[in-house]
């Protein structure tokens, strides 16, 4: 067996695939969830500038699920609360995009540093320490599942109660809070629910990927279409095919799922670019095209 052959093994190795589909139905169910909300949630990141907030909040979510696990507790509410601390501060300190940045440039080396640090002191099962980083498709028992989708519905809910504020707001703030919506107060309960995706998010994708799940899909779905009833549905479906596909493809492998989330989180984006550039270049051509007097 070549060098080649061995690795392409590794990455794609269906021996048992039907039998060890069962062990991934919880990670399934919860995928879909994290594919919904992250698609819906990532419509107002790229509206409101917010890909590397993302970034920050999960080195948060990152620490506490760290901390979670070196004393025993559940990991899903550990990085929940990483995830609402991290969410609230960046809410709080910076009220504008630079003041965002700022503060997430503060919070990610403190909260990356706890996370290596609550890991190197747990002594348990490498696996858990590495699936952190990179995500685990076997790792979604049924107590995190019923924690994963209870959350994802009080995310779900609150979206849509603040779905159209939220985006007069996300697209003018000033004309918004002119108008009397309350664009501070909006801001952080955004910050707060995109804290709790994150943090769901990183229970199956890793804390270092989450990105592709919260930020690709929505940008790919607005490279498509700028339509308010398309682009949450394109960003929806982008996000729970990634998160689906990457799941179905670890399994059949022994590389880590953030590698096949990422990898189809991308090639969606790449394709929608370059539909999009194509019917820019034919909408420009026939606006250059002589009307005849």
């Amino acid at each position: 067996m070549t060098l080649a052959d061995g690795i392409w093994q590794q990455i794609f190795t269906f021996d048992h695939y039907g039998e060890l589909l069962v062990l991934v139905r919880n990670s399934l169910i919860a995928g879909a969830a994290l594919g919904l909300i992250g698609g819906l949630a990532g419509i107002f990141v790229i509206m409101r500038d917010l890909p590397f907030a993302v970034h920050g909040i999960s080195e948060l979510s990152f620490a506490g699920a760290s901390a979670a696990l070196l004393l025993g507790a559940n990991v899903v509410a550990g990085s929940i609360v990483g995830s609402l601390v991290a969410a609230g501060a960046i809410g709080l300190l910076g009220a504008r995009a630079r003041g965002h940045n700022s503060a997430i440039g503060i919070l990610m080396p403190f909260g990356l540093g706890l996370g290596v640090l609550f890991l190197a002191l747990y002594k348990g099962r490498a696996a858990n320490k590495f699936g952190l980083l990179t995500g685990q498709i076997v790792a979604v028992d049924t107590p995190q599942t019923t924690w994963l989708l209870g959350t994802s519905a009080v995310v779900l809910i609150a979206l849509a109660v603040m779905w159209r504020p939220l985006t007069f707001a996300s697209a003018d703030p000033d004309v918004a809070e002119a108008r009397g919506v309350p664009v501070r107060g909006l801001s952080l309960a955004f910050m707060i629910v995109l804290g709790l995706a994150v943090a769901l998010s990183v229970q199956v994708v890793g804390a270092l990927l989450v990105l592709a799940l919260v930020v690709t899909p929505a940008a790919a779905a607005a490279r498509v279409t700028a339509s308010p009833v398309l682009l949450p549905l394109l960003s929806t479906v982008f996000a729970v095919i990634s998160i689906e596909g990457g799941i179905l493809l670890a399994l059949g492998s022994s590389i880590p799922i953030s590698p096949y989330v990422t990898t189809i989180s991308f090639t969606v984006y790449v394709v929608c670019r370059l539909v999009g550039s194509r019917r820019t270049r034919r909408l420009g051509a026939r606006r250059a095209v002589p009307q005849p007097v």
